[in-house]
């Protein structure tokens, strides 16, 4: 095939996959494209990737415990978008009661909040009418608010965060949003991921179910 329809027919699989689908894709690169079409060689800086350990060419997310960062990246491993986060107050841990956020691979298995406003008060995973505000938090101020959207986490690694007592599903860890009274980028949950509302807004439509998620203590 001539390069020049080559490099045609990449930039119109490019756009029509921009056109059809916001989440996150691997990018055709335009300029190394019409290089290619013209015969040319450039020199393209390096770009530090990182790709999906546990299903390779697959999206994933990184939660970074000790950085408080949440981070997502598409196949090729290039990062897409990066948060700030609060995990546990009380650390890592994977055992039922302790509170604590749990380590290692994860997969979003359930998804809860699709189009609800932001702020929006989810509680036992059921969308309610109620709407969360500084006002009501001061009135509950130790209430854990799960708001706007939910992404259930399912553990993937057999006794480590699967099964038994170390169930994360069972534990109901999720990645959620929470309100502005959070001390974003220090440890405050009681176990789970908490984002701030736009951003978890973001996130969850830039990924779909299933997506693997990594937590990580030292990251």
């Amino acid at each position: 095939m001539p390069r020049l329809l080559l490099a045609l027919c990449l930039l119109s699989a490019a756009a029509g996959a921009a056109a059809d689908d916001d989440k996150v894709l691997p990018q055709v690169d335009p300029i190394a494209v019409a290089a290619f079409a013209a015969g040319q060689q450039i020199a393209a800086p390096l770009l530090e990737t990182r790709p999906n350990a546990r299903r390779y060419g697959a999206p994933w997310i990184l939660v970074g415990v000790k950085s408080q960062t949440l981070k997502l990246y598409d196949g090729w491993g290039r990062q897409q978008r990066e948060y700030v986060v609060s995990t546990a107050r009380k650390g890592v841990g994977e055992l039922s009661g302790s509170y604590q956020t749990p380590r290692g691979w994860h997969r979003v298995c359930e998804r809860i909040g699709a189009g609800v406003e932001a702020d929006t008060i989810i509680f036992r995973r059921k969308v309610t009418p109620w709407k969360y505000t500084p006002e009501l938090h001061a009135q509950y101020p130790n209430k854990d608010w799960i708001l706007t959207r939910i992404l259930w986490l399912c553990g993937e690694e057999p006794g480590k965060n699967q099964g038994g007592e170390v169930d994360s599903y069972n534990r109901a860890i999720y990645i959620h949003g929470a309100g502005e009274h959070v001390p974003w980028g220090s440890p405050s949950s009681l176990g789970c991921v908490r984002m701030k509302n736009p951003d978890v807004i973001e996130l969850f439509d830039a990924t779909d179910n299933g997506i693997d998620v990594l937590i990580d203590e030292n990251a």
